[in-house]
């Protein structure tokens, strides 16, 4: 792995802050996207809201949050592990959803990679716990039991 000061994320430490923020349109009597995203109306993927809901959890739990990209073999992207948390000399990756968890190939592929040096696999989503062979799947509001 490798450190790129070039790559990085920024996340506000109150959410509640950051989502008034982010979709404040309007006055409070006319806010349409506002309303919406209270009503759980939204059609737009709400990946970063929920990554910042994580960031807020794992800081508050006295973790410190590494973000990892690396580049795809098969295509022009790269890929990006959405936190790394350290446990007993190990690495924790951990890949936050929003809705749909099925698909998480960048995951995986730093799975493969990295496999000697991950101690737990976490998906943090807005459903039920559950474990799949060595990944658990934690609902969001677990997130600080890590």
């Amino acid at each position: 792995m490798h450190k790129d000061p070039e790559v990085f994320k920024l996340y506000l430490c109150d959410t509640g802050l950051f989502i008034t923020l982010a979709f404040w349109d309007k006055d409070f009597t006319e806010n349409s996207l506002y309303q919406k995203l209270l009503n759980d109306k939204m059609s737009t993927d709400l990946g970063y809201v929920y990554e910042n809901v994580v960031a807020q959890e794992l800081v508050a739990s006295g973790n410190e949050l590494f973000y990892h990209t690396f580049k795809s073999e098969t295509s022009h992207h790269n890929h990006e592990i959405d936190f790394l948390i350290s446990r007993e000399n190990k690495i924790c990756p951990i890949e936050v959803k929003s809705s749909t968890y099925k698909r998480h190939a960048s995951f995986d592929e730093f799975c493969k990679r990295y496999s000697a040096r991950i101690l737990h696999k976490y998906i943090i989503y807005t459903k039920d716990l559950r474990k799949e062979k060595d990944l658990l799947y934690l609902p969001t509001y677990m997130t600080q039991m890590l």
